[in-house]
Order: structure tokens, then C-alpha cells, then sequence
């Protein structure tokens, strides 16, 4: 009995070694990301890059990552999380130090859409390895809740770290996550275990339906990110690819005998209202926190580091991901979570609508706060929403599709967003259209959120119904 127990205690110990892993792995991500944004001013100054070359250092990763996660999640479930996971973490690490030594603007481009690939590949790996590791229910609920936070809590982070390394060069929001990466990656070696060789029936590769997905991807991808500067014609067209693709990618798969994408992951309810609610999630917390930068940095001449501080309050989700939310997941379940988190979003980016030319600080701490309430109430429980019920070899999958969501939600979202921004500011330069454009693009991520409300009604329905 005593050894049984010891025996229990070990492996509780990896597991949650296991997790402490993958948690670094996200917080890479997220202040990878997060990092980024506040840099850009040097980056442009030094290199000479011009607005349209600078923006694609952000659109550049958004393409890569959001692109390429589907065929990213499978390759988890073919060929080996553990293998795909090391594999793309040594290929970020290599690249984000190469973003650094770029001499030209099109160099650092081409490293942040690698970077971006290689994020695609391994966040997917690393969520799965969660899922497959902790046994579905509370263990996993609360292995996923710290996950989230930890994620969010890096790209909180990242805006304070960003602006402080900045100071020094914009050089170092590269050479930083190499750092961070070499020791997650080392860690990785020694504890996360080896899950062996998949079945056979579950290694054959359909790469016709991968070069159709991954392409349809792209294309929608790029679509949504250029949409403001491309003219209507250009637009539709790029889109119409995308649903040629896609179109071609559903036909393929019905046909192959190892589909990438079993189709019929699609019919699993909870999983599209999981996806359709971190789109809605996604683009409304990065729209708003586009306005919130643009507000703060060129209306009002705070510094990146001011920002940064200022947006920090929102990492409050970091502290109450893993502590509140398990106990309010357990007592009222996910989809009255994840409710209650769409309705602080909504009221948060309300409050923010009335912002004037000499707003204090006080005045915009209830959406800082209320922002970081909702992110802890939506985005774990949105990935234990989109991953429960899925069978073991499609969790790399329904990871996947997941990220994608997210993904696809912030590019969207912020186009949305710059487009109605710059068609609500009067082109006269005083600070009042500026305010004026500001206040209406606000009413996108309001919108966002009120979407994601109705979406998660549906689930709260079915739940009272059943």
C-alpha cells in the first residue's frame, strides 16, 4: 500500500513537471507576441521600414501561425507530440534569434513567418500533451485552467518586458525568448515522456488534403490581414480562392482513406461553439487592445513602457485563472463560465467608449480589470469546451482547430477594427477626429463580444433543455 501511494506521488510529481513544461512553452508564445507590438517604433526607425513593410512583422506571424495550425495539429496526432513539439520549439528558438540579427526589413519578415509556423507546429503538440496526460474531468480542468492563464499571463507580461527591452535595443525581444526557449527545451528532453510510435492505421498522411487546407488557410489568413489595403476586387478574389480550397479540401477528405480532418469532429456541438467563441473572444480583446495602444501612445504620448503598464492590470488573469475559475468551472460548469466572461468583456469595452483627451488612469481601471476578469473566465474554459469529449488520437486535432480559432479571430478582428477606424477619422489631423475614430472603432470588440454572448446562449439552452 505504502508504494502504491509513493508510486501515485511520483507520478503526480511528473505530471505536474510535465505541465510546468508546456506552461513555459505558451508563455513563450504569448510574450513572444505581446513583445513584439511595442517594439515596432525601433524597429521601423532603425531599419527604415515603412508602415505597410512594418505592419506585415505582426501579419507575418498571424499568416504563418494561423495558416499552417491545422496541418500543425494533425502532424501532433500522426507523427509524435512529443517529437513535433521539440522539433518546432528548436526551430522557434533559432529563428526568433535570426529575427534579431536581421539587417534588412524583409529578413526579420521572413524569420517571424517561420517563427510563426513553428508555433503553429508546436502549441497544438504541447495542448494535446496536456490532454492525453491528465484524465479528462477535474485533474484536466485544472491542468488546463493553469495552461490558460499562464498563456494570457505571458502576453500580459510581454507589453511590460517588451517595453523595457526596447530601451535597451529591439534586438533583445528576440534574443530574450531564445533564452527562454533553450531552457524550456532542455526541461522538455528530461520530462516529457515518450508516448511511442502511433497505430499504424493512424500514420498514414494526406498530403493532398494538407496542401489544400494549409493553402485555404493562407489565403484566408492574408485575406482578412490585407483587407484595408487591398481594393474590393483583389479582396473577393482572395477570398474566393479560399473557398475553392476549402471546397476542394472537404471533397478530398471524404474520399481518403487517412483523411486529415475527419469531418465529423464538426458535428460535436460543444466543439464549433468553442471555436466560434474564442473567434469572437479573440477579436475583441485584440481589437480593443489595438484602440487602447493607438489611444494611450499617439493621442495621449505615453511611452510603451506607460502602456504597458497600464495594460498590466489585465494579467489578473494569471492569478485568478488557476485559483477562482476551477472552483466556479466545478460549481456552475463550463458554459455559464464562459457566459458570464462574454458579459464583463461586453461591459468592460463599454466603459471604455466614453475615453476623452484627459482620461486619468482611474477612470480606465474598471476595463482593465473587468478585461482580465474576462479572461480568465473565457479563454480556459473555452479550451476545455473545445477539447472535451474529443477521443485521444484527434486531441492534437481539436487543439488544432482551437488556435486556429484564436487566430483567425485576432486577424480578424483587427482588421475590422483598422478599417473602421480609418474610415471614422476625419483626415484633418486634430486630436478630437482622432477621439472620434477611436470611440467608433470601439464599438467592433463590443460587438465581438455581444456575438459571443448570443453564441454561448445556444449552449446555455441545450444545457437547460437537457
Amino acid at each position: 500500500m505504502r508504494e502504491k501511494t509513493q508510486s501515485n506521488l511520483n507520478t503526480s510529481k511528473v505530471s505536474w513537471g510535465l505541465l510546468f513544461v508546456l506552461c513555459g512553452a505558451i508563455f513563450l508564445e504569448g510574450i513572444d507576441v505581446s513583445m513584439i507590438g511595442v517594439a515596432l517604433p525601433s524597429i521601423r526607425s532603425e531599419l527604415g521600414m515603412s508602415t505597410g513593410s512594418l505592419q506585415w512583422v505582426v501579419s507575418a506571424y498571424v499568416l504563418g501561425y494561423g495558416g499552417f495550425m491545422l496541418l500543425g495539429g494533425r502532424a501532433a496526432d500522426l507523427f509524435g507530440r512529443r517529437k513535433m513539439f521539440l522539433t518546432w520549439l528548436g526551430i522557434f528558438l533559432v529563428f526568433s534569434g535570426l529575427g534579431g540579427l536581421s539587417s534588412e526589413g524583409w529578413m526579420l519578415i521572413v524569420a517571424r513567418f517561420v517563427t510563426g509556423v513553428s508555433a503553429a507546429f508546436m502549441t497544438p503538440a504541447g495542448l494535446s500533451i496536456i490532454t492525453t496526460s491528465f484524465a479528462e474531468g477535474p485533474a484536466r480542468n485544472k491542468a488546463l485552467l493553469v495552461y490558460a492563464g499562464t498563456a494570457a499571463a505571458g502576453f500580459s507580461l510581454g507589453l511590460v518586458v517588451g517595453g523595457l527591452l526596447s530601451e535597451i535595443s529591439w534586438r533583445w525581444v528576440f534574443y530574450g525568448p531564445v533564452v527562454l526557449a533553450l531552457v524550456i527545451f532542455l526541461a522538455a528532453i528530461r520530462l516529457i515522456p515518450n508516448s511511442g510510435r502511433p497505430a499504424p492505421s493512424a500514420r498514414g498522411f494526406d498530403l493532398a488534403g494538407a496542401i489544400t487546407v494549409t493553402g485555404a488557410m493562407l489565403l484566408l489568413v492574408y485575406g482578412v490581414v490585407e483587407a484595408p489595403n487591398m481594393g474590393w476586387g483583389w479582396t473577393i478574389a482572395i477570398f474566393a480562392g479560399s473557398i475553392v480550397l476549402l471546397a476542394a479540401f472537404t471533397a478530398i477528405e471524404r474520399r481518403s482513406a487517412s483523411p486529415l480532418m475527419r469531418l465529423g469532429i464538426l458535428s460535436t456541438s460543444s466543439l464549433v461553439r468553442a471555436n466560434l467563441g474564442a473567434m469572437a473572444f479573440a477579436g475583441s480583446f485584440f481589437g480593443f487592445q489595438f484602440v487602447a495602444v493607438l489611444y494611450l501612445q499617439e493621442l495621449r504620448g505615453w511611452s510603451s513602457l506607460e502602456t504597458g503598464l497600464a495594460l498590466l492590470a489585465v494579467g489578473i488573469d494569471s492569478v485568478l485563472a488557476p485559483t477562482l475559475t476551477p472552483r466556479l468551472v466545478n460549481r456552475f460548469g463550463n458554459i455559464p463560465v464562459i457566459f458570464g466572461g462574454f458579459c464583463l468583456a461586453a461591459a468592460a469595452y463599454a466603459l471604455f467608449l466614453p475615453i476623452g483627451l484627459d482620461w486619468t488612469y482611474a477612470a480606465m481601471f474598471p476595463t482593465m480589470i473587468l478585461t482580465g476578469l474576462a479572461f480568465s473566465l473565457t479563454y480556459g474554459p473555452l479550451t476545455i469546451a473545445a477539447t472535451d469529449g474529443i477521443s485521444e488520437e484527434e486531441q492534437g486535432l481539436a487543439g488544432g482547430l482551437l488556435n486556429t480559432s484564436f487566430q483567425f479571430g485576432a486577424a480578424l478582428g483587427l482588421a475590422v477594427v483598422t478599417a473602421v477606424n480609418i474610415a471614422a477619422t476625419v483626415p484633418d489631423g486634430t486630436t478630437q477626429s482622432l477621439l472620434d475614430g477611436y470611440r467608433t472603432a470601439l464599438l467592433v470588440p463590443i460587438a465581438a463580444s455581444v456575438l459571443g454572448l448570443a453564441v454561448t446562449a445556444f449552449g446555455l439552452r441545450r444545457r437547460t433543455a437537457a
